[in-house]
């Protein structure tokens, strides 16, 4: 491959590190937490009927979340529900929202790398960043439903393609937001003096979603500002955490400078856990969660186990409440369980 940046070269035997994370800095940074805004209704409502309810979110949570997380599929991203359901379309939907709610940053969770040619997608995300103040966080993974491409007419190869045409993509998208004009060869995209002006300030931190412990956790160790993982256990947490930390002990960097993220997708939270049991058991949602993957109890029952992904280095949470379109338990959950986890460090 023929790769015309001329950054410093990586010691010999090690890969380029892209990210600029000073060391301990993802473990540092305070734990804050972000509302997942649904992007299709479980139970197949069409948009006129549950997009009041994300509006009426949103001005309810504001001032207690830091930040709002979209989805990335152009059909509902569940085998279990039909494509002809009403879906917002990711992108579209993160300039709108963030235009229209300043007190949020705003991040996708995550987009498939394979649905945006990287140089538009370097350029979008420059405007975006610079339209909004800098609240952009670049939310990005190989992506994986192949029924999905298949339907809209995207090449499908093999995981391992993908994986190398994200890891082009991202390096890529910083030599854009950092270097005027940009050249870029790699196997799979190509730039020749591409200009992206305004340079984006700051560049908008790269959140990887990935598990995948030979090639994708790698990716994450060379090019992640930040790294999430969904709707796994404390447990399942910390050995994929081991895992990335070996890989960064590879490449030469220190893991303490990514921020870890934790998607959980369905959480049920009440005054008592009787009530937290009914809202999840009223959910659709709920009822295609695997086990362990969901969240539901009281106040202290849920800043309990939330303690457990702190201390093994979560420190972003992005959280899914069934009872939606109520914005009761996030704002219970607001009250109660997060000031007791941003008080408290692992």
């Amino acid at each position: 491959m023929s790769d015309a940046e001329t950054t410093t070269p990586a010691p010999r035997g090690r890969a380029r590190i892209t990210s600029v994370m000073a060391p301990g800095s993802g473990r540092a940074a305070p734990v804050a937490f972000g509302w997942r805004m649904p992007m299709w209704d479980p139970d197949g409502a069409p948009l006129a009927i549950w997009l009041p309810g994300v509006h009426a979110t949103l001005d309810a949570l504001r001032g207690t979340y830091e930040s709002v997380w979209l989805s990335d599929h152009l059909v509902p991203g569940a085998g279990w529900k039909s494509p002809d359901t009403d879906t917002l379309e990711c992108w579209t939907a993160t300039a709108a929202m963030a235009m229209a709610y300043p007190d949020y940053l705003f991040g996708q969770i995550v987009m498939g790398n394979s649905y945006r040619y990287p140089p538009l997608m370097a350029k979008m995300a420059a405007t975006l960043q610079a339209l909004t103040g800098g609240r952009l966080i670049l939310g990005i993974g190989a992506g994986w439903m192949e029924s999905e491409y298949k339907a809209y007419g995207y090449d499908f190869p093999a995981a391992a393609v993908r994986l190398r045409q994200l890891d082009e993509a991202i390096r890529l998208m910083r030599r854009m937001w950092t270097r005027t004009p940009a050249t870029f060869r790699g196997d799979h995209y190509a730039i020749e003096d591409a200009y992206c002006l305004p340079l984006p300030e700051p560049p908008p931190p790269v959140m990887i979603g990935a598990s995948g412990e030979q090639l994708a956790l790698r990716l994450v160790a060379r090019h992640a500002d930040w790294w999430n993982l969904s709707d796994v256990t404390p447990e399942g947490f910390a050995q994929k955490a081991r895992v990335l930390e070996e890989h960064c002990d590879a490449v030469g960097r220190d893991p303490t400078s990514i921020l870890y993220n934790l998607q959980l997708q369905a959480m049920a939270i009440a005054e008592t856990e009787a009530e937290a049991r009914a809202i999840a058991e009223r959910s659709t949602l709920y009822k295609h969660t695997g086990a362990g993957a969901a969240l539901v109890g009281t106040p202290e029952q849920v800043a309990a186990r939330l303690q457990e992904y702190v201390d093994v280095g979560v420190r972003h949470f992005i959280l899914r409440f069934l009872d939606f379109p109520s914005t009761a338990g996030a704002l219970l959950f607001a009250s109660q369980v997060a000031p007791r986890l941003r008080d408290r460090r692992a």
